[in-house]
């Protein structure tokens, strides 16, 4: 799952009109993010962005498939899925399909909790 770091600079040029880019490297891949959400990934030179339900299907209908890896021995589908290949020769086309995996992960970032910080009686007693 590796991330060339030319094809790094790519993907950064490619989203750069999103604004506020970053690519940060993570298990031989890289995530893609914009001011800190992650929407898209980079394994093997390849561009995967977030989906939903219904996103998905936009996807299935170009011939693209999901982002897999092996978890302990068995396949592992996580919710990005490839970038149709065309979309690399048309910024405008993919900064668009890229609005909407930023919007995906947005969404669910917002709906998910944040972690508790609470501290137990007992950590707080040890002291």
């Amino acid at each position: 799952m590796a991330a060339s770091p030319d094809f790094t600079e790519f993907v950064q040029e490619l989203f750069a009109p999103l604004g506020g880019i970053s690519i940060r490297r993570m298990f031989g891949g890289a995530g893609i993010y914009c001011r800190g959400v992650m929407f898209g990934l980079i394994a093997d030179d390849t561009i995967y962005l977030k989906a939903d339900a219904d996103s998905s299907k936009a996807f299935l209908a170009r011939g693209c498939t999901p982002f897999v890896y092996d978890g302990k021995g068995k396949p592992v589908q996580m919710s990005y899925w490839r970038m149709p290949s065309e979309l690399v020769d048309d910024q405008d086309e993919a900064v668009a399909w890229a609005k909407t995996a930023l919007g995906i992960a947005r969404a669910q970032k917002a709906a998910t909790p944040p972690p508790s910080r609470r501290v137990t009686l007992g950590a707080a007693r040890r002291r």
